[in-house]
């Protein structure tokens, strides 16, 4: 079994998942908007995303989706997207393009469990852990 994040916005998931596939360098960047679904579903005439997929390599995949309008919603309110790499440049690397025009929860620096970890919220309002490699413990 696997996890795959699927993350839920208000009006800009497709700038969202664009932006995400060149921070991951991600390929196969699916956007099938609620216009191309069926017309017996009833989902309204509308550009907003109803499905994003995208494949980062190594088997993981992001998705995501619009709210349909009208349609009340608080995305992102309480979960956060954790990943980890094997070097601490690279997870600052990816910190850091995450962290643009977003906002800093925890800076990223080395701590007790980690040789490097920062949480940030990005421009689109998706809360981020990136970690580098575990510290060894005791």
């Amino acid at each position: 079994m696997r996890f795959v994040p699927y993350i839920h916005f208000n009006d800009c998931c497709a700038e969202a998942m664009a932006f995400y596939a060149e921070v991951f360098g991600g390929d196969n960047l699916l956007l099938m908007p609620y216009s191309e679904a069926p017309a017996d579903l009833g989902f309204p005439e509308t550009d907003r995303i109803m499905h994003a997929s995208l494949s980062l390599g190594d088997g993981a995949t992001l998705m995501a989706s619009d709210n349909p309008p009208g349609m009340p919603a608080s995305p992102q309110q309480s979960v956060s997207v954790s990943m980890d790499y094997d070097t601490v440049d690279e997870a600052r690397r990816i910190f850091d393009l995450l962290d643009a025009d977003g906002d800093v929860i925890m800076p990223f620096e080395e701590n007790f469990f980690s040789q490097g970890f920062g949480m940030t919220r990005d421009k689109f309002g998706t809360h981020w852990m990136v970690m580098g490699p575990d510290k060894a413990m005791g």
